[in-house]
């Protein structure tokens, strides 16, 4: 029986760093990409929305939610939608290092937020492990003022991983009530619902001409990434999930070296190295607690 639920765990920790390297490419995507964010982001969830749609139909996944959850559901996906927006505003201010590693406060804000919003125990561990992966994020950020495009990057980092954070508490009590891709497709339904007016403010001659990355964030980045991270709500803590994803700048970084040459400095490497020791800590702690 040990050995089968070592097994489920792996399965389990490969299935969530699968997720965050899917979501890493919302970095380089997001830099790639030059429409203004909210119509990029409006896009990218509306083709979310209708391949999510066409899995779940072909899956027969029920699209039932019970009316005492909509509202939780409706707030949570306009909580997504701002995250989303001031995130990529973010990364069009700054670079994929600057832009992904300031949205990963959300474990620190996580980790305060989650005994008061879901009454789970506080655990000192998770504190400390995410204050680490503060410090690795303090460590990457350069001499910052307040005229500098980097620190209005990082404030709005900053404000998306606060969003975020609460859209994951929310959702954390329906993770194991609803299917993922059916939980999915209703958070980019109601982000393209609040973002399609932007739409009639833009040529969208431009749209079409950056359709295969707008594709591959809807694809990759927001239908399989995300689902698989709102999947792992059901095998890990709120703050465990958030403190493992902390990964995912790491991949961010070096999915920006390939694709857009943004080579790291020194600071940025032993930063990625804080953030992603805590990932390895955490992986272990959890690993353990649900061997035992």
């Amino acid at each position: 029986m040990s050995s089968f639920k070592n097994k489920s765990q792996i399965g389990h920790l490969l299935e969530i760093n699968l997720a965050m390297l899917l979501i890493s490419t919302s970095g380089a995507l997001g830099r790639y990409v030059t429409l203004n964010p909210m119509v990029t982001i409006g896009v990218r969830a509306l083709l979310a929305c209708l391949l999510l749609y066409l899995y779940c139909s072909y899956k027969k996944i029920s699209f039932h939610v019970h009316v005492k959850d909509r509202l939780l559901i409706f707030i949570s996906g306009v909580f997504l939608c701002i995250h989303w927006v001031t995130y990529f505003y973010s990364l069009q201010l700054s670079n994929v290092a600057i832009g992904m590693l300031s949205l990963f406060t959300y474990p620190v804000i996580t980790a305060f937020l989650e005994p008061f919003i879901l009454k789970t125990k506080f655990e000192k561990a998770h504190l400390l492990l995410a204050l680490l992966v503060l410090f690795g994020v303090y460590y990457l950020a350069p001499d910052l003022t307040i005229e500098s495009s980097y620190t209005k990057a990082i404030g709005l980092g900053i404000l998306s991983a606060f969003f975020y954070a609460l859209r994951n508490l929310l959702l954390k009590k329906k993770g194991g009530k609803y299917n993922g891709s059916s939980l999915m497709f209703y958070q980019v339904a109601i982000t393209g619902l609040v973002l399609s007016p932007t739409l009639f403010f833009v040529d969208i001659s431009f749209v079409f001409e950056q359709w295969k990355p707008l594709l591959a964030l809807a694809f990759l980045t927001t239908a399989i990434g995300h689902t698989l991270f709102l999947k792992s709500f059901k095998n890990f803590s709120i703050t465990s999930a958030s403190i493992l994803g902390s990964v995912q700048p790491v991949y961010g970084i070096i999915l920006g070296i390939f694709f857009l040459d943004e080579i790291p400095s020194f600071r940025t490497v032993i930063g990625g190295m804080l953030i992603l020791s805590s990932v390895v800590i955490e992986s272990i702690r959890s690993f353990k607690k649900k061997a035992s």
